[in-house]
């Protein structure tokens, strides 16, 4: 069921994604300012991350996520009803709302690995991220048939995603809340409670050296993914506006970033679980400097390697993803999992934030080629922390 509600969540995700910028613009008449809509919804699912994590930590899973998505589809509603009366302020707060929607799809990846062993939470987690992919694909490439939608409704296109994404998110939390039973972080301590204290751990392998560093190097591999990607993926559509490229290329291109921010997912799972974390976290970073040089050198016609360089840039961040998550879940014990999680999310969206705000004032100054490759080399800062916490340390400094 959780699969099922991702499925559901992924196109309600995309929404934000593909013309959310291009609302803004519309609304504001201003490319600097387009980056707001990112920024609003990102910082919403920074505050919905603490709430969603910590009702989870009290009462499961089931109980956080399902009101996550509910949040979510109301603020979709939201946005939908201020592009009709042109209202700005309404739609800022709408779009702050609709990010506890996002809160709640992320938020989903640390269900998957509850009850799964160490040795297989990489792929525990990619099975939930590869859930996503259907609706996330679908959504962007809905844009043209819910724009119609929308001229049927004599409502703005550009709010016709958002219909889809307040009944996507309305159905995802709706099937969670009615069918996820048994909850699995409330099995998770059970199973905990009852098993032996000295029981050995299988999957300690898989862990990174470090101690207390653990929490910090997961954490901070996702936030700077996170960076990265929005802040490169909200200026693309604006991007590709300005030479003359329609809504439906937009979508298509982000339905490639989409798809290669999920679609992969199995494979980064299973390196994760095989090679480790830490080699997975550097492939992240290599992966964002390869996009983001691409998108730069890409011709401004080129939908074929700005949909490729998209592609990379979602790639990358999918490698951050799970090794990140997969060092999160692994350091951080059951009675306080949920609650620790929701924090690290909190500040994965709030560097999402700052990311969708900045890359429009980048771009209105210096242009989206500077965007790209300077999102490339702050992607390279995750290997400096790679190595840090990875390098030899003494018997009386391990733990």
């Amino acid at each position: 069921m959780l699969v099922a509600a991702q499925v559901l969540s992924g196109a309600g995700l995309a929404a934000g994604i593909t013309v959310g910028a291009l609302l803004a613009q519309d609304l504001l008449g201003s490319t600097g300012l387009s980056g707001i809509p990112s920024a609003l919804f990102t910082i919403g699912s920074a505050a919905a991350a603490v709430l969603v994590g910590r009702i989870s930590q009290r009462w499961g899973r089931r109980a956080g996520l399902s009101l996550g998505y509910g949040v979510g589809a109301a603020g979709s509603l939201g946005v939908v009803v201020a592009a009709a009366l042109g209202n700005v302020p309404l739609l800022f707060f709408a779009l702050f709302v609709y990010g506890a929607g996002t809160a709640a799809n992320l938020q989903a990846r640390y269900a998957g690995a509850d009850l799964a062993p160490e040795q297989r939470r990489g792929r525990a987690v990619s099975t939930v991220l590869m859930a996503t992919t259907l609706g996330a694909v679908a959504g962007p490439n809905l844009a043209a048939i819910t724009g119609d939608l929308a001229d049927v409704l004599d409502i703005p296109r550009l709010a016709g995603p958002f219909l889809l994404a307040a009944a996507a998110y309305a159905a995802a939390g709706l099937v969670l809340w009615v069918m996820l039973r048994p909850d699995p972080l409330l099995t998770a301590r059970e199973l905990a409670a009852d098993a032996p204290q000295d029981a050995a751990d299988t999957g300690a392998r898989h862990r990174v050296p470090g101690g207390g560093g653990r929490l910090v190097l997961g954490a901070s591999v996702m936030v700077l993914t996170q960076l990265v990607m929005v802040g490169i993926m909200t200026m693309t559509p604006i991007h590709m506006q300005h030479h003359g490229h329609g809504v439906s290329a937009a979508g298509l291109v982000i339905a490639v970033h989409v798809a290669g921010m999920y679609l992969p997912s199995p494979i980064s799972g299973l390196l994760a679980d095989r090679f480790g974390r830490l080699p997975v976290a550097t492939a992240a970073a290599v992966t964002l400097l390869a996009a983001g040089l691409l998108a730069a050198l890409a011709p401004t016609h080129s939908v074929f390697l700005l949909a490729l360089a998209l592609g990379l840039l979602g790639l990358g961040w999918n490698f951050g993803l799970v090794s990140g998550t997969a060092i999160i879940t692994d350091t951080v014990p059951l009675a306080t999992r949920a609650k620790t999680q929701g924090t690290v999310d909190v500040a994965i969206a709030l560097s999402g934030a700052g990311g969708g705000m900045a890359s429009g004032l980048v771009v209105a100054g210096s242009g989206y080629a500077t965007l790209t490759i300077l999102g490339g080399v702050l992607a390279l800062a995750i290997i400096p922390a790679v190595a840090w916490t990875a390098r030899p340390r003494s018997p009386q400094a391990v733990g």
